[in-house]
């Protein structure tokens, strides 16, 4: 199998999917109205609530749900062999994913870029708003303390990364000031700076490396943490137009330019998939997952073709930078495509190396031993990256190697392999930092919502002492998880959360499109939420009972008891609102067949 045909029938899949199924969800399903007020235009606080450019917006959004799951999660699959995984990224990111996000996105905007939790309590009821909001809390703290551990990782005693992933940071306040007061409204005139000037921190950052300046750029792994957990404050607490959406915009550029990249070379080179379609471990037991094919291709893959953790920023940051309901489409559904497609090319650079060398990175010593496998490649692949690559789980490196493999194999490029390495261990540690910022936002919405509660000043988005105490306690919630390595705990919870979050986001989507009036096409989000529900109850089922109580890690038990509890009761009230929702008669006539039959009535009536 040739990795050419993948890219080109992924590309097609998708285009297609967004000019159609996008389309019917966009006209038939939410029925979107242009000429309807959007929150930030109704509640413009130039804080919060900010009209934003939509290719801002989109930038902003996409940057901040692509964290590691669509680079790492198709990679760790490709253990069941490229079939499985390249099926779900593809019918799962369209008939599941970019639903999911673009109809929680729309719901939000019509709550006035309220939370999933408030749309819980107004669409279902109370208790479900409550077990909502919970639920995506704890989420979003596990999510947050991971992701900062895996930048940490990639960043720690490393001058290059560090020097160009930090220096997007003033950039990004440069073109933040740059389009509020130099020159408003310039918004090609400062991509093309604010690109320029990240493609320059980039080319520089191993002439830093080398350099007598290094020392200023290097830190151990506990000051990136810490670091990590300051610069998520100021992206949470500042105003959104002066860091988080200008450094979310400008990188997407180079997201998606290194992954079309990528795909280019992937087309030029023309590797070779040398991974079976399916291997025997989709039966479990497996040097890389424990499980089987089912359901953890579902749960390992996650952001790549449906994840939870979407919810959180559509109806946190996006909802309230949104100018036009028409932009949910590209926005809510496009995003979501986009991230697909950036998996399917992961699971190609993964699946480029030989299996044996894919083992031999992504499993332990003991258990490559296991498997009586030789390596390949591997040796030369070290010795020109300049590291031991033996034996580095976790598939941020496997990928790397994969994409810097394709890229050296392109004419002329034969000896920048090591660049070409180094280059996509800051890239993937700039694709997740994006997420820390956005989700650390949210985390302070999320908090001011709830403790609002108890004093209702703390609701008040605009309060300052709120804005900056809540901003300043959702960094010492997941950066102490952090510092503590207590996140080694209880990260095995992530993947089965977050598709536990997703579905309880189906199911409140389900909710809103009946309420819409739209019950015939109820089953656009309420089939993929009762699939999803099966998968993640199979999940945490098995993680409990064949994995955290027979080795007694009684809190991971704990902590996947509780989630469970909560994302249940909000699946049995939205159940409830779906019986009582379709005892109500309905109307199943268009708009203009209803005004069509009014004015023939009317005639009626006249002619009488």
């Amino acid at each position: 199998m040739n990795g050419i045909y993948l890219v080109i029938a992924s590309a097609c899949i998708l285009m297609l999917a967004y000019r159609f199924y996008g389309a019917f969800l966009a006209a038939k399903v939410l029925t979107l109205d242009q000429y309807r007020l959007t929150p930030s235009v109704v509640h413009n606080d130039g804080h919060d609530y900010v009209p934003t450019n939509k290719w801002v917006t989109f930038g902003h959004h996409f940057a901040a749900i692509a964290g590691a799951g669509p680079l790492v999660g198709p990679v760790i699959a490709a253990q069941f062999g490229y079939l499985p995984g390249a099926l779900w990224i593809l019918i799962g990111s369209v008939m599941a994913g970019a639903v999911h996000d673009m109809v929680i996105l729309f719901a939000s905007i019509r709550y006035d870029g309220k939370s999933i939790a408030d749309i819980a309590k107004e669409e279902i009821s109370k208790l479900a708003g409550l077990g909502a909001m919970l639920a995506t809390l704890f989420l979003l703290i596990i999510t947050l303390a991971g992701m900062a551990v895996v930048v940490a990782n990639a960043l720690h005693n490393s001058p290059w990364g560090f020097f160009s992933v930090s220096m997007t940071i003033p950039i990004a306040i440069f073109i933040g000031i740059y389009l509020r007061w130099i020159r408003p409204g310039k918004i090609q005139e400062a991509t093309i700076i604010g690109v320029l000037l990240i493609f320059a921190a980039i080319i520089y950052g191993p002439v830093v490396a080398e350099s007598s300046y290094a020392s200023w750029f290097t830190y151990d792994l506990q000051t990136i943490e810490i670091m990590l957990a300051v610069y998520g404050f100021f992206a949470a607490a500042l105003p959104v137009w002066l860091l988080l959406a200008p450094r979310d915009y400008l990188s997407t550029y180079l997201k998606i330019g290194t992954i079309g990249a990528l795909a280019l070379g992937i087309i030029i080179v023309m590797p070779v998939i040398q991974m079976p379609a399916v291997t025997p471990y989709i039966y479990g037991g497996g040097p890389v997952l424990k499980g089987s094919v089912f359901p953890f291709i579902f749960i390992t893959i996650a952001c790549g073709a449906l994840s939870g953790f979407h919810t959180v920023i559509a109806t946190g940051t996006t909802p309230k930078m949104i100018t036009n309901e028409k932009e949910i489409l590209p926005i809510g559904y496009g995003a979501m495509l986009t991230e697909g497609f950036i998996a399917m090319m992961a699971l190609i650079a993964a699946t480029a190396l030989h299996p044996d060398d894919y083992f031999a990175i992504n499993s332990t010593v003991e258990s490559f031993k296991a498997l009586g496998l030789q390596v390949h490649e591997l040796p030369v692949l070290s010795h020109m990256v300049g590291e031991d690559l033996m034996h580095r789980p976790g598939g941020a490196v496997s990928l790397a190697v994969g994409m810097a493999h394709i890229f050296s194999k392109i004419p002329n490029m034969e000896q920048l392999m090591g660049y070409w390495y180094h280059f996509c261990i800051m890239f993937e540690a700039l694709f997740i930092m994006t997420l820390i910022d956005a989700g650390t936002r949210v985390g302070r919405y999320l908090l001011q919502e709830l403790l609002g509660r108890f004093y209702k000043p703390l609701g008040n988005v605009n309060w300052k002492p709120g804005v900056y105490g809540c901003a300043a306690l959702i960094c010492c919630m997941w950066g102490y998880l952090v510092l503590q390595g207590n996140i080694g705990i209880i990260w095995p919870l992530f993947g089965v959360s977050n598709q536990l979050l997703g579905t309880m986001t189906l199911a409140v989507g389900t909710t809103v499109i009946m309420r819409l009036g739209h019950k015939r096409y109820a089953w656009v989000t309420g089939v993929p939420c009762v699939l999803m529900a099966i998968v993640a109850i199979t999940a945490d089922y098995e993680n409990v009972f064949n994995s955290y109580i027979p080795a007694g890690k009684w809190t991971l038990v704990a902590f996947s008891v509780i989630m469970f509890i909560m994302i249940l009761i909000v699946l049995v009230e939205a159940v409830r609102s779906w019986i009582r929702l379709s005892r109500i008669p309905q109307d199943y006539r268009t708009q203009e067949e209803i005004e069509a039959e009014t004015l023939k009535q009317l005639h009626a009536q006249q002619n009488a």
